[in-house]
């Protein structure tokens, strides 16, 4: 057990001597134990060194290097779930050194990717697939002809998603030769083990047992049907008294568990027995989140990811301790509650995130985590608004796309009252592509019945809130992840005018720069700069109309924007201009059409010019052409 992170290279001579899981199978069985250790000081090391998702790999290092050393990776094929858990993995794969620098600009990235490398069997960053995935392998396996094996190994709360289910539904129903692994840390479905289960799930793995049950089947294939179908109901109903076996079972998978996780030897004999077997296998494995550090074992919340340990130099000065915009939601919606009894908030998995935290305490009763399971989140507050009810659905951008068709069908083609409070919109640095929010306003955009806002600094953030909540029908905020300028915030209830933006800089070159959300303080550098007008556009859908067709005679008109260009905020304003037969130039400034990789936020505005002086000189480079 380790309680602090080391801050120098831990000896590992054994991890040293493994650049491939090749080299690991080379180890033998009495190592694994030393092995695992090594394994597990390293990545406390190495995530010190970076910061990242912490928690989730210290509670899988065993399971990590018992799939690796079983099976003939990467022919056969190991799918993540999430990838929050996949350090370990990484390490094993020929990434150690690279470790120290994941999710760094121009490192590696901090989920399984599959061009990163060929153990990253699919690539993945939200949750729930990969039950899925390792199906669709398993399928094409059948149909190639091929002996590779699939394992999908799903946990960390990820269960609680309709697609796993879906994907179990599935593989039963086609009897895929596959295995999944349910790593159970309290985040799921968790069952305490005990010496009876553990019994059992000895038992069930074993080849004796699997002999046995074979050659009954033969045995009572031969008699009536009643007879055949009470020796299986006895069978699920002896794993039911000990596990949640039942429910896996008929959906037609082999159950075993639930084992200990981090007992190395059970682990090993139990795959072992279970990677040959035909038929869909699920085993249920119990972990401990944070594993092996005891700060992590205590608070599994809390260390699910950890901030790069910094050392403190001589010159040293504090950081102005601003709110994130998280908070501000946080702190508003507490506000509003107080005010009224209506308000509901619904968030799927994502309390601390959402900084939900203190509205759960408040509110215990007109509070909702429903797990990873977005759709129902956003169909649950059609529900609700049906009757009475004001829901505010706290979600990242990022997961939003995953109950598109709710937000459309269930929600604004109703024309329902519910606040869509839309965290790390726009790019979220290290966490990448796959956590980016960067579409959310053409999604959006195009749905009838829609208020969409974007503020620009914390007081609008929570004036937006409010105005959003006060409309009769479907509305959504988008704020960015991290925190603002320090701009104060006026701690009322106060809303703004639907639709009408604000002028931020008056100039006289004929350049109107028209920003959403974010980068307006950055496009107010560039508008002093040229001397341009500035106007803070504050509403995506319904635009200012009104404060365009005052400028419809300037030289150049400029959108601004931390969202996908294509049919973005920038393609509202040239729609308008289109439809009203405005002829002028315009330049649409936002992210391009391309997936842009993990960095610092700020490295990733530079490198795609959104940033202040990227915005000027992009605006010049126009001028230049007209």
């Amino acid at each position: 057990m380790f309680d602090e992170i080391p801050t120098s290279r831990p000896n590992t001579p054994l991890l040293d001597q493994v650049n491939s899981p090749a080299d690991l199978r080379k180890l033998k069985k009495e190592q694994l134990p030393k092995f695992v250790r090594e394994l597990r000081e390293y990545m406390l090391f190495s995530v010190g060194q970076t910061g990242g998702h912490f928690g989730a790999g210290l509670g899988v290092i065993e399971l990590t290097v018992a799939l690796h050393y079983l099976y003939n990776t990467p022919e056969d094929r190991i799918v993540w779930d999430v990838g929050h858990q996949a350090y370990p993995h990484k390490i094993l794969t020929g990434r150690r050194d690279a470790l120290l620098n994941i999710r760094q600009e121009n490192g590696i990235s901090g989920f399984p990717k599959r061009e990163e490398s060929e153990y990253d069997t699919f690539g993945v960053g939200h949750s729930s697939t990969s039950i899925g995935a390792a199906l669709g392998m398993s399928l094409a396996s059948r149909l190639l002809h091929s002996q590779r094996k699939a394992v999908a190994v799903i946990g960390d709360g990820a269960m609680s998603a309709g697609m796993a289910f879906e994907a179990l539904n599935h593989a039963g129903d086609v009897k895929a030769d596959m295995l999944v692994i349910l790593n159970d840390n309290e985040m799921s479905i968790s069952k305490p083990v005990g010496a009876l289960s553990s019994y059992f799930a000895r038992m069930w793995a074993s080849k004796t047992y699997d002999h046995i049950r074979k050659g009954g089947q033969k045995v009572f294939s031969g008699l009536p049907s009643a007879l055949e179908e009470l020796a299986r109901k006895a069978e699920e109903h002896m794993k039911g008294l000990v596990s949640p076996a039942t429910m896996f079972e008929e959906l037609g998978f082999n159950y075993i568990g639930p084992i200990d996780g981090h007992d190395m030897d059970h682990l090993l004999t139990t795959i072992n027995n279970m990677k040959d077997r035909s038929g869909p296998q699920f085993l249920h494995i119990i972990t401990k989140k944070g594993k092996g550090f005891e700060p992590a074992e205590g608070d599994p919340i809390g260390f699910h990811a950890i901030s790069k340990i910094e050392q403190d130099g001589p010159n040293d000065t504090p950081k102005k301790n601003l709110p994130k915009y998280c908070n501000i939601f946080g702190k508003w919606i507490c506000d509003a509650a107080e005010h009224d009894s209506q308000l509901v908030a619904i968030t799927p998995a994502m309390k601390e995130g959402s900084d939900l935290i203190a509205f759960a305490e408040r509110f215990p009763t007109r509070y909702f985590d429903v797990a990873i399971a977005e759709q129902h989140a956003v169909t649950l507050a059609a529900g609700m608004a049906c009757d009475g009810l004001k829901p505010v659905v706290a979600i990242y951008s990022t997961f939003l796309q995953r109950a598109y068709d709710q937000l459309i069908h269930d929600v604004a083609l109703q024309n329902l009252d519910v606040l869509f409070a839309i965290d790390r919109a726009g790019l979220v640095g290290e966490d990448g592509p796959t956590h980016a929010g960067a579409y959310d306003l053409s999604y959006l955009r195009c749905i009838p019945n829609m208020v969409i806002m974007a503020p620009s600094d914390e007081d609008e953030c929570r004036k937006m809130l409010q105005t959003g909540y006060e409309y009769q029908g479907p509305a959504a905020v988008r704020y960015p992840r991290g925190t603002g300028r320090g701009i104060e915030i006026e701690n009322t209830l106060e809303t703004i005018k639907i639709g009408e933006a604000r002028t931020l800089h008056t100039g006289h070159s004929d350049i109107l720069i028209c920003s959403f959300g974010r980068p307006t303080y950055d496009a107010l550098q560039a508008a002093n700069h040229l001397d341009a007008t500035l106007l803070d556009m504050r509403f995506v859908k319904p635009l200012d109309e009104a404060a365009l067709l005052n400028h419809q005679h300037a030289k150049l008109i400029v959108t601004v924007e931390e969202n996908a260009i294509m049919g973005g905020a920038g393609s509202a304003v040239s729609e308008f201009l289109l439809a009203n037969n405005i002829n002028v130039p315009t330049l649409h400034i936002g992210l391009p059409d391309q997936y842009e990789e993990h960095a610092s936020h700020g490295a990733m505005l530079k490198r795609i010019r959104l940033d202040a002086d990227g915005i000027e000189q992009q605006i010049k480079q126009k001028l230049e052409q007209i």
